[in-house]
């Protein structure tokens, strides 16, 4: 099978293009970027509405599939905060922990999950595939670990022990909401690539 099938990921985040070019990895496509200075926005109120807006977006854009993800951080004691404004929180990684991490000084409960939904769309402007992974875990009062990106360095995992910055990117894939929605989005993206 040849590489032929370009796949755009439609993001302008460097750690989240490195994260799926790693887990599509074994499949017969070409994984590209988005073009520089294509910006999208979000208007949705889910995850899964904003990640289709991007893909379909990206894949007018470019006229090739388009993958994007829309994921994010919800916190119980905040009411589900941040959610759909996770990357807009505050203006960078370590203003977004700092201003969470001083939203829940006060809160004994710190539970959380992160959601990632996928979606993959065609550019005449059809939805191939869309799919949501969800993982539980706890708000951290400090950030621990280097790898990873976000609020990767406060969340801990529900029965590691460890944060997403202290595993290294195959444990992150098999525990993490990405990871989890990648599950589900493989063997319809396999199929679709067969099919197509």
């Amino acid at each position: 099978m040849t590489k032929n099938r370009v796949l755009v990921i439609a993001s302008g985040n460097q750690g989240k293009i490195l994260e799926f070019q790693g887990l599509l990895n074994g499949l017969p496509l070409l994984v590209e970027p988005q073009p520089e200075g294509l910006d999208v926005e979000e208007t949705g109120t889910t995850f899964a509405a904003n990640a289709r807006i991007k893909a379909l977006a990206v894949a007018q854009a470019t006229g090739h599939w388009a993958l994007a993800d829309d994921s994010g951080l919800s916190v119980s004691a905040l009411n589900g905060a941040p959610g759909v404004h996770s990357a807009r929180y505050a203006p960078t990684d370590p203003e977004r922990i700092k201003k969470l991490l001083e939203a829940l000084r006060p809160c004994h409960e710190r539970s959380a999950y992160f959601s990632a939904a996928l979606c993959i769309a065609a550019p005449d402007g059809e939805v191939l595939v869309e799919v949501e992974g969800r993982c539980e875990g706890q708000i951290t009062k400090a950030p621990r670990g280097d790898q990873g990106f976000g609020y990767d360095p406060i969340f801990e995992v529900n029965n590691t022990g460890r944060t997403f910055a202290e595993m290294a990117l195959s444990e992150k894939k098999s525990y993490g909401h990405r990871g989890r929605a990648f599950t589900l989005l493989e063997p319809l993206l396999k199929n679709l690539i067969s099919t197509d």
